[in-house]
Order: structure tokens, then sequence, then C-alpha cells
């Protein structure tokens, strides 16, 4: 029967989200229901919420999501109740892309992941007066105490308890997009020389995956010095403020989503370099490009929650924390659920490289 919970709901205007009560439908075909342990704040979310991304609002966000299954509707066969699950973006997960391990280029992706409804516009999610609010967003909306969730948004995973579990949540998106650039998509040269703009939460775990792949120099380039000083602690060989005097890259990752930086790593890549399209801009931005300055074999590569495979991305990923390797714990900041708003504000502020709420507490 429908469930009476506590979802962070986005609205028009708004300059935060907002903890209503609202009532969520059982799970319907190819559906999961969720009870939520953890969820990242992701930029993303803030981008919905400032109107710079076309998700229509209300809605609740919520993309980085980790917890426990609890109900599971018709034609569930990835997962069953107990299943403690880390969530991710969704997919058809029938077209070739999709059974190919390439659901990031599923025709469906971006419908399906901002359209905030299911691909026949209804939606799990209504308030107290009957009216429908957004769900689904990156088939999950996780910012609520339990969510129905897309089944092919759902990583079931090992885990020792819920603590560790509340660890793995921001890696559905932000750690994947940032290490999975790098190892999915970029796949550098040992020797080889990257920049990474923006030191956030995708910067520093492109950073991280950097050091995996034996690259000789890695630049991290951001405006917080503090940031800074965190990315030379995961590996970078070298920071600086400002993208000024970069030159000869084999690989550039744009995080931030401004378009003159993007321009910017095109003219700091070598003849046959790489510029990677991370951040996410506001809708509709375009930038200048000098086709004959691409001619010499230049690229500029749109990368999507790093260019992975969920199913077995993810699990690799843990794997790499917990050998060591991928010391995520140094990007995260738990916040309680009455902490929304300063999390918010830490966020937007660069104070915390990746907040995550934690709704259950050990």
């Amino acid at each position: 029967m429908p469930i009476d919970t506590t979802a962070g709901v986005a609205r028009a205007g708004a300059d935060t989200f907002s903890w209503e009560r609202v009532v969520l439908d059982d799970p319907g075909p190819g559906e999961v229901l969720v009870r939520l342990v953890a969820t990242g704040v992701c930029h993303t979310d803030l981008s919905v919420l400032a109107g710079r991304l076309p998700t229509p609002l209300p809605a609740v966000l919520g993309h980085e999501g980790a917890g426990v299954v609890e109900a599971v509707g018709e034609a569930v066969s990835t997962t069953q109740p107990g299943d403690r699950v880390v969530l991710s973006f969704t997919s058809c997960g029938a077209c070739p892309r999709c059974r190919t391990g390439r659901p990031t280029q599923c025709p469906t992706y971006f419908p399906r992941n901002f359209g905030a409804a299911r691909p026949d516009g209804s939606t799990p999610i209504r308030d107290h007066a009957g009216t429908s609010i957004g769900g689904l967003f990156f088939g999950q909306s996780s910012l609520a105490y339990y969510a129905v969730v897309s089944e092919q948004s759902v990583v079931p995973v090992a885990v020792r308890d819920n603590d560790e579990l509340a660890m793995f949540a921001p890696i559905g998106c932000g750690i994947q997009t940032g290490a999975g650039a790098v190892l999915n998509l970029l796949e550098p040269e040992p020797g080889s020389r990257i920049a990474v703009f923006g030191a956030g939460a995708v910067g520093l775990s492109a950073v991280m995956a950097a050091t995996l792949s034996g690259t000789a120099d890695i630049v991290a380039v951001d405006r917080v010095e503090s940031r800074l000083e965190l990315a030379r602690e995961l590996g970078a060989t070298a920071t600086a403020r400002s993208v000024e005097g970069l030159h000869d890259l084999d690989y550039v990752i744009e995080t931030t989503g401004v378009p003159e930086l993007l321009e910017r790593g095109l003219e700091a890549v070598r003849p046959g370099g790489t510029v990677a399209i991370v951040g996410a801009p506001p809708a509709g931005t375009r930038i200048g490009v000098d086709v004959n300055a691409m001619i010499d074999g230049r690229t500029l590569l749109g990368v999507t929650e790093g260019g992975s495979d969920r199913t077995t991305f993810i699990p690799a990923l843990i794997d790499l924390y917990r050998a060591g390797r991928l010391p995520i714990d140094r990007l995260v900041r738990f916040y309680a659920p009455s902490e929304l708003d300063r999390a918010v504000a830490d966020a937007r502020s660069g104070i915390t490289i990746k907040p995550v709420i934690r709704f259950e507490a050990s």
C-alpha cells in the first residue's frame, strides 16, 4: 500500500529544498522500493533547482542514493528485498547500447533521467492534496527517506554495514563520473600529461583515477586553496589557480561547466589531444571553436556518468576504495536531514567537497 514519507522537494524559485510530507505509490513493473540510508548532494541537483537544467518542478531530486530494498514490483529480477544497493542513473535496459554495456548512450537517457517521470508521464509521488510531484529523477529521486526507483538504477553491493553503504552513496554519480572519464573513456597512456579543471568531487575523483593510470603529470586547477591542497594529497603533481600558462597537454577534463574554460582547454591540448566535457552549463550553452585548430586531431569528447556500465563499474570502484587506491572518504562529509540547508550552502561555497545526507545513523 502507498507510503506516507518525507522527501526533499525542489520548487521553482526556491533557494533550497524543503522537507515535505508526501505519498509514495507502491513500486510498479520494473520498479523497486528503497529505504534510503544516505544520499549525496550533487551540483546537478542544485542546477535543476536554479532552473539551469530542464527538469520540470516541483520534483523530488537526489541521484546519489544508497539504501536497502524493501519491496520489488512486477518483473524485477536483479534485486530482492533486503539487498543493500547503490543507486545510479537509469536507461531503457533494452536497446543495443544498453545491452552492450553502453547505457550512458541510451537514446532515452536524457528524458528518463531529467524528466522526473516515467516514460508514460506518470510519477509515483504526490502531495497530500493529491497533486503529482516529479519523481524518478535519474531513476531514483533519492533525497527522501523512501524512494520508488527504476530497476535499471539499482546496483546491489556487498557491504559490511550501513556506515560503509552510506560512504558509497556518491559513487552512483559524482565519483563514477570523474573516475570513469579517466578509466573508461580517456584511458591515458603512462607518462601522459593531464589537467583537471575544477577540484570538486568529480574533478578530484578524476585526479585519483589518473594516479591509477600511471599518468606522469596531473595538474589540478581550482580557485579554492583547500581543494588544491587536497588534490596534491590525492596525487596531483601540480596545482594552479588559473588555466593560464597550461599548454601541450595530452588531456583536459573540464568539470566546472564554465564555457570559457572549455574553450581554453582546446587551446591547451597538443595536436591529437582530447578535452573531455564533464561539467554541465545551463541548457542551450554554446562555445566557439576554431575549426582549423581541430584539424590536427584535437578531440572534444562529451562525457555522461563517466561512460560507465554502472552494474560493473560501481563494484569495481568499491574494490579500489577497499584496496586503499581510491580514498573517496577524503571527499565526504555527512549531514543530518535537519542540516539539509547547511549541506546545500556548503556545496555551493565549496566548503564541503561532497555533502551526504545521512538518513539512518549507526
